[in-house]
């Protein structure tokens, strides 16, 4: 069994994700699998749409229609229970037999998991740059935006105040 948990995606007949995602957690809840099969989750994304009456509508719509992601710890007990859910096709790897996990930079961009960044610096701090072409420039925080995972920070560059964009972990704070 692997030591930690990782995100798998399960190919499933077009239209049954719900039902493979209801039927996998059921088994979970019923053989008491929470230690291996972690979660269970389709992407979803919010859209609105204006029909030509000028009505807007909004409804949640599949990222990756016919996948189904799966965090769980690989074995092959878990391997059957996904397996042999009806509407699973296999899973997504070399073979069906071989699944290959999501990376942790794809599962952030998919939007699964969220990274949680404590931002120990605001608007005004003097921060270093610890990451990049700029890595070890210091500057200014001139705004902080949590939703975007951005940190604008002023930075002298050339004997001019220039504006760059980082992610909030690629600055730290200097202690004064």
């Amino acid at each position: 069994m692997a030591d930690t948990a990782r995100w798998y995606v399960v190919h499933t007949y077009s239209g049954y994700e719900n039902t493979v995602k209801a039927t996998i957690e059921k088994t979970v809840e019923s053989r008491g699998l929470h230690d291996q099969i972690l979660a269970v989750s389709i992407p979803l994304e919010t859209v609105t749409e204006i029909t030509e009456s000028g009505v807007s509508k909004t409804y949640d719509r599949k990222v990756y229609p016919g996948y189904v992601l799966v965090k769980m710890f690989y074995s092959d007990d878990t391997w059957h229970v996904i397996k042999d859910v009806r509407g699973v096709t296999g899973f997504v790897g070399t073979s069906s037999n071989d699944p290959i996990p999501l990376s942790e930079e794809e599962v952030y961009a998919m939007g699964v998991e969220k990274k949680e960044i404590i931002v120990n610096y605001a608007v005004g701090d003097t921060v270093r740059i610890l990451d990049g072409p700029l890595s070890s420039f210091t500057g200014t925080v001139d705004n902080i935006e949590v939703d975007n995972n951005t940190v604008t920070v002023i930075v002298s560059m050339f004997g001019r105040e220039t504006p760059v964009e980082f992610e909030l972990d690629q600055v730290e704070v200097i202690s004064q």
